[in-house]
């Protein structure tokens, strides 16, 4: 894979969620100072104190592992192409980013909701909630996987209200859109190796939708986060971290703030030939038709904002399901033609398209 520059090994931050949710005046206001540094520089972090149970990452690893370890003929039941919502399992090379195969197996899965039964004048971003698809065979992996996903989602709610605080704003700024019906999106991946003479895109440099993610690692290195703030851009490696989450914001939050807060690219590489990388990635976002304002920032960091990235393959949207539905029709052409080609071309992308357009 191409790069700015050789990878770096600079450790990122690590911030202790309870220092917020538990800590006297003081400690939260460290908090909140160290969380604005790092959300409006380099906008990755770790993250210690999120809540998990003991012994719940090792559950979810161990479900993990079930999964991927199943035939492949039970897996393939269960393909995204099945699904409106875009749940489902994805074979390596199925998903498209800037027009690059990446190279991972994984598992799409939401909130638990019913599909919305369509009628005329319909929203088309509504038909991404819906059922998820689940293995038959493994009926552990359904309760520890959207357990996962209301450990995350709580820990996400604290870590927004801490980011209203360091934005200049009610510490509640955040909450109406989150109350009832938030989008939680949990991608269950391995990594498998590459030779070296091959592409390396495990997934190719993006940008996240949506607000927050909370990505758990397993034991194996491969993210790698576009360092923008050093003279020559480079590569920062973003090892596991025992007891942490990584977390990175979203376009909506970049969008929101004006770009004070920064939705990095960042990427995966493939792990060797020889190994695998096993990663759980939850995406949460705003309830499906919220449409969050510009913020009223305060003059001093108004100010400092970077303003908003332009990227003509990419525009950024503010409203959560326009937003959202872009992202999915272009990484998952398939899913896109099969169940959602009456509306590609209002997001810009032509129905008789190679997959390569869905970048």
């Amino acid at each position: 894979m191409s790069a700015p520059d050789a990878a770096a090994h600079t450790a990122l931050p690590v911030l202790n969620l309870t220092d917020f949710t538990q800590g006297d005046a003081q400690h939260r206001a460290t908090f909140v100072q160290r969380l604005r540094d790092v959300a409006h520089g380099v906008g990755f972090f770790y993250l210690s104190g999120y809540g998990a149970a003991p012994g719940q990452v090792d559950a979810v690893f161990n479900a993990t592992r079930d999964f991927f370890a199943l035939p492949a003929a039970q897996k393939e039941a269960l393909r995204m192409v099945n699904s409106p919502h875009f749940r489902g399992y994805t074979r390596a090379g199925d998903e498209i980013t800037r027009g690059e195969r990446d190279w991972r197996e994984q598992i799409d899965i939401g909130a638990e909701r019913e599909a919305i039964a369509p009628t005329p004048g319909l929203p088309s971003w509504l038909r991404l909630q819906g059922p998820n698809q689940w293995p038959d065979s493994l009926p552990q992996f359904k309760t520890t996987l959207l357990q996962w996903q209301d450990t995350l989602t709580h820990a996400g709610r604290d870590l927004l209200r801490a980011l209203a605080l360091a934005l200049g704003q009610p510490e509640n700024c955040f909450d109406a859109a989150f109350a009832h019906a938030p989008v939680q999106h949990l991608k269950v991946i391995r990594y498998p190796g590459r030779s070296q003479d091959t592409s390396q895109q495990g997934v190719g440099a993006h940008k996240d939708g949506g607000c927050l993610t909370l990505l758990l690692q397993h034991e194996r290195a491969g993210l790698q986060v576009l360092d923008r703030n050093a003279a020559h851009e480079r590569w920062i490696d973003v090892p596991p971290l025992p007891g942490t989450l990584v977390i990175n914001l979203g376009e909506v939050l970049e969008v929101q703030s004006g770009g004070y807060l920064r939705a990095n690219i960042h990427r995966v590489v493939s792990p060797p030939q020889d190994a695998d990388r096993l990663s759980v990635a939850f995406f949460l976002s705003p309830q499906l038709d919220a449409e969050l304002p510009l913020l009223p920032l305060p003059p001093a960091l108004a100010a400092q904002a970077h303003g908003v990235d332009r990227d003509p393959q990419n525009p950024l949207i503010s409203h959560t399901g326009r937003n959202l539905l872009k992202g999915r029709l272009r990484s998952h052409p398939d899913v896109a033609l099969r169940h959602h080609a009456d509306v590609l071309a209002a997001h810009g992308i032509a129905p008789n398209a190679a997959p390569a357009a869905y970048a």
